[in-house]
């Protein structure tokens, strides 16, 4: 199968990309996440830990893996507006994985970028507008992760 785009020659701005290292326990980097993604205007819609249910339903043995639904409900009514397929890709996710004890990522692609990329929402003024927004919005969550590293592009 040929893709239709390189990901290869992508850069993690044209998707979104965020991460964070936190430099706490898993329960508190999730909570903290939690608060901090409401803070920037973000409700929580949805969570679960990928790791516990796969755990129970095939028995698998993975590190701890959280993720947060979090959604703008002003941003995704807009975004509906402009492009009906959004629902697809809502809510915005935001994942918290151990990568050692003491150790946490959290990660974030921008669904407004990815709909962009795929075709689904116009290239223009007003999904700019919705981008820039939620970029803000994202921008200002991950800034204040209080993280030991930050790599944070525009959502």
């Amino acid at each position: 199968m040929t893709l239709p785009i390189d990901p290869a020659e992508l850069d993690p701005d044209d998707y979104g990309e965020n991460q964070a290292i936190l430099e706490m326990d898993h329960e508190e980097a999730i909570e903290h996440t939690r608060e901090v993604f409401k803070d920037a205007g973000f409700g929580v819609a949805v969570e679960f830990s990928v790791s516990d249910m796969l755990a129970e339903k095939i028995d698998a043995d993975r590190d701890p893996y959280y993720v947060l639904g979090a959604c703008n409900p002003e941003v995704a009514n807009r975004a509906l507006d402009q492009c009906i397929g959004i629902g697809g890709l809502m809510p915005c996710n935001v994942v918290v994985w151990e990568e050692e004890p003491g150790r946490q990522r959290v990660y974030h692609v921008s669904i407004m970028k990815i709909a962009r990329l795929l075709g689904m929402a116009e290239d223009d003024e007003e999904w700019q507008d919705i981008i820039d927004t939620t970029g803000e919005y994202v921008e200002e969550a991950f800034a204040n992760l209080d993280s030991a590293y930050s790599r944070s592009s525009s959502s």
